[in-house]
């Protein structure tokens, strides 16, 4: 479904607007984004599922809507009829009894789950985990290069063969996934994101599978609990309060759901900034080759300000009428954040349309804000910094194999990121 955004102009007559979620916004949907943020901040349209939402797309409105606790994670609250409802999120997780994870779910019992999960997603587990996200990266580029052989120029999606398979075998060993299992994960995975513009059939599916086997996986760990984050999961108490095998097993795939998608899309619309800004790209291969680290740190929080791989913060809705960007919203109303549009607000970002990777100034929205703040930020960093820092230092020629306008955007509505990433280069 295209959607003609119509606002009345000064006069009182209607001003066209951008047509919103077609395969053309996919993909640039900034100068639509642009135009929403100078003349309908806050807009109610109808989305592709049919859904009426809300769409904040400055960044002041933003902040305060990602903090706002009137504006609940809960699909209970929304006001469409029930049969509706399994629009507005993950399909399939309501059938496979998976609601009660940090996305839906508001204070207190969200403050229960969150400080029991903390303890187990813990900083210094991320840190000791950085020597295996090093050896990930370097055997996907050394099968790469080997798969080039003696060839002059090498050729490579680094989509399906970098960036996908990097983070769904990251969190599989964070959350202690056998490795004889982590194929499966990797084809469910790969399901989900092929089908994440079109049939929701084919996600729901993967999520049944995937619910499936972490119940059996938990059932199986609370008698051998091992140094995973599953088995830290299940030890998991505050006073007395356990995870229960629903909650652990709702977490264990929501850690999984939102732990690798968005590290796909960081690394692919990460690299393709780079090649479509080559001085960007040259200032970070020759900080790189200074043994600096700090242009790296700087430009992963920039690219995820730039072109981020969360275009639309998950569901929320109203539980009480509140004004938002001079909008009134209804009890009951869904309101999406457009973190895309907000991370790209010229009163809040000096020249925000041009990639900086120096930009010091940068309190991005990628990974949200408030309460929600995304709890796997830290993984998502050093996956990133990794694969980046990696590939444009084993491979420093990588160059696009096609020219940008052919790359192709997957459809979708929370998430951005490309179909396929091909590239060539010198083994």
């Amino acid at each position: 479904m295209h959607e003609q955004t119509s606002t009345p102009a000064a006069d009182g007559s209607p001003s066209q607007g951008p047509t919103l979620f077609d395969w053309e916004f996919a993909t640039d949907p900034y100068p639509a984004y642009a135009w929403l943020r100078e003349h309908s901040p806050v807009h109610r349209t109808k989305l592709p599922s049919g859904v009426e939402a809300w769409l904040v797309t400055r960044y002041a409105d933003a902040r305060q809507a990602l903090a706002d606790q009137r504006l609940s994670k809960n699909p209970a609250h929304h006001a469409e009829p029930a049969h509706a409802k399994g629009k507005t999120g993950i399909p399939g997780e309501r059938k496979a009894e998976l609601m009660t994870h940090l996305l839906n779910i508001d204070p207190p019992d969200h403050t229960r789950l969150r400080r029991l999960v903390s303890k187990a997603f813990t900083p210094r587990r991320v840190a000791e985990f950085t020597p295996r996200v090093q050896e990930l990266t370097d055997h996907l580029i050394d099968r790469i290069v080997e798969k080039a052989g003696d060839a002059e120029r090498g050729e490579a999606d680094l989509i399906h063969e970098f960036a996908f398979p990097l983070p769904i075998y990251a969190i599989c060993e964070m959350l202690g996934v056998p490795r004889e299992d982590q194929d499966d994960f990797r084809d469910w995975a790969g399901m989900m994101i092929r089908h994440g513009g079109g049939p929701r059939g084919g996600v729901a599916r993967s999520v049944k599978q995937i619910r499936t086997y972490l119940g059996e996986l938990i059932h199986r760990k609370r008698d051998d609990l091992g140094n995973d984050l599953i088995s830290d999961l299940i030890r998991a108490s505050d006073h007395g309060d356990h995870l229960t095998e629903a909650e652990a097993t709702a977490m264990a795939f929501i850690l999984l759901f939102a732990g690798f998608e968005t590290t796909v899309n960081l690394i692919g619309n990460g690299l393709h900034a780079l090649f479509v800004n080559p001085d960007q790209r040259a200032r970070l291969q020759d900080s790189l080759a200074a043994g600096e680290r700090g242009l790296l740190e700087t430009g992963i929080e920039e690219l995820l300000r730039y072109d981020g791989p969360v275009e639309l913060a998950t569901w929320r809705f109203a539980t009480e009428p509140l004004t938002l960007g001079g909008q009134d919203v209804a009890v009951g109303d869904p309101v999406l954040v457009v973190l895309a549009a907000a991370d790209r607000d010229p009163a809040r970002f000096a020249d925000p349309d041009t990639l900086d990777l120096s930009r010091s100034d940068n309190q991005h929205l990628g990974y949200g804000h408030g309460i929600h703040y995304c709890l796997g930020a830290p993984l998502a960093r050093l996956e990133g910094q990794t694969a980046l820092a990696t590939l444009l230092t084993r491979l420093p020629d990588l160059e696009l194999a096609v020219p940008p306008t052919d790359l192709r955007w997957r459809g979708g509505l929370i998430m951005r990121g490309l179909r396929t990433l091909p590239v060539r280069f010198t083994p």
